[in-house]
């Protein structure tokens, strides 16, 4: 008899050869949210390659949490390993789980909030260089600030002056980053390409930088208690009781650098378009913050007291998150519950935040940037991962608590003093890359508030 061929879900189909590929490399995001439309479950192929898409809040927490010893990192992230080695973002099983306890001290609630000076004093330090009618990208602003916020809680190091070229740095690792979602990227990374050439500059400049910040610290021997001063100190007790190598070390730092400034960047890059297109809420921002501030500097005492700040952050990355999907490679046999669905293994399963924050069933009027949406009854009845900007489960974002404290005081701190104005001639376009930049920077024009 014939072998039984296996049920698969609906999805995109081409007879075109590489169209699908094609389409998902020109516009990622828009490609998903069009797979989206054949269901909860959606079936397509690259090539050899089989990928699910997995579109309701149950499989989120199936996948990254109930099930998730059943799933590795996808094979553009492993890739990526060129750009963080084996750190956080990348590695795997017991290995993963040693490095996030000893990076998870750096993230607890009281030392978090002793970074609250660090953010506020270069937000103002940048914006103090603004002039008023200047036009800026906003988007190259925010990544400099945040750079420079995670070096010095994290490292205890200001490096402002090498941000231009550590961002150089990172945004050749997302022209490298696309090339590895072709199935011809073995070939493509060994060829003489200027992107090839690009990151490998970009890598070894990075490299000095981050070794030269290790070698320093190892030869003065000073504790300033900060994330680098606890993993030069880390002992595994669980493992082979040596402390940490410089490779170990270097790995951590780059993907903590990278993480750590890359996300709250894109967050409030997209935060100031969303406003300067949505006056109203704009001038509700405004009105809490002359209200509970009275012009003076937020401290870490005060976010609990920002609702509204708070809830224009949430919003933009419910339209804009930082990272619009989360693939996995399944090593077993995948059923996919509630149905009949066997996602086989090394099959990629993939939940995309860009897609669920934008489900009607979950969020009215989805397309409309509305913080008043996040209302507590809204919230409490909510889908628990119907909202996961920051991921979910032992995977999710280890500095999420910091991310969201960066980003409310950053945002509190420069609204205060600054309106921003959309150019209108200027092109907006997501850029989905391994985060969700805008593809042409943010192109704002700054107003001196009084």
């Amino acid at each position: 008899m014939p072998q039984r061929q296996p049920l698969l879900p609906p999805g995109p189909k081409s007879n075109i050869p590489g169209k699908l590929l094609l389409d998902y490399q020109r516009n990622a995001v828009q490609f998903l949210v069009n797979a989206s439309k054949y269901g909860d479950v959606v079936y397509w192929r690259f090539g050899k390659y089989e990928l699910y898409l997995l579109n309701h809040p149950d499989y989120v927490k199936d996948i990254l949490i109930t099930n998730n010893q059943k799933f590795i990192k996808h094979l553009g992230l492993r890739v990526m390993s060129r750009l963080f080695g084996n750190g956080l973002l990348t590695s795997e099983g017991d290995f993963h789980h040693r490095e996030r306890r000893l990076v998870q001290p750096a993230f607890h609630h009281e030392r978090i909030e002793s970074y609250a000076d660090i953010m506020t004093n270069f937000a103002e330090r940048t914006s103090s260089r603004w002039i008023d009618r200047q036009i800026i990208d906003i988007h190259k602003e925010m990544l400099r600030l945040t750079l420079a916020v995670v070096t010095k809680a994290l490292f205890n190091v200001d490096i402002e002056s090498e941000a231009s070229n550590i961002g150089q740095a990172f945004t050749a690792a997302m022209e490298y980053y696309h090339q590895l979602e072709s199935p011809f990227y073995p070939i493509l990374t060994r060829l003489p390409l200027p992107s090839n050439r690009r990151f490998k500059f970009a890598l070894e400049h990075l490299d000095s930088i981050i070794y030269g910040i290790i070698s320093e610290r190892r030869r003065t021997r000073e504790n300033t208690g900060d994330l680098l001063s606890m993993l030069l100190q880390a002992y595994d007790t669980g493992g082979d009781g040596g402390s940490l190598n410089d490779q170990q070390l270097r790995d951590e730092c780059v993907t903590l650098l990278f993480a750590g400034h890359e996300t709250v960047a894109n967050a409030l890059t997209w935060t100031w378009y969303l406003l300067s297109q949505n006056p109203e809420a704009e001038s509700k921002l405004h009105d809490e913050l002359k209200a509970k501030l009275h012009g003076k500097t937020p401290g870490a005492e005060d976010v609990k007291n920002l609702p509204y700040t708070t809830n224009v952050l949430t919003e933009s990355m419910r339209l804009y998150p930082p990272a619009y999907a989360i693939g996995r490679e399944a090593t077993q046999d995948y059923l996919i519950p509630g149905t009949s669905y066997v996602a086989s293994k090394g099959a990629t399963v993939a939940v995309s935040q860009y897609v669920i924050h934008r489900d009607p069933r979950y969020f009215s009027n989805p397309e409309k940037f509305d913080p008043d949406r996040w209302k507590p009854e809204m919230k409490s009845s909510l889908p628990k991962f119907a909202y996961f900007p920051f991921g979910a489960g032992p995977r999710s974002c280890v500095g999420e608590p910091f991310a969201w404290m960066e980003g409310v005081l950053l945002l509190a701190t420069i609204a205060q003093k600054w309106r921003m104005k959309h150019v209108a001639s200027h092109k907006i376009a997501p850029m989905p890359r391994i985060t969700l930049r805008p593809k042409y920077g943010m192109q704002m024009l700054l107003e001196k508030r009084g």
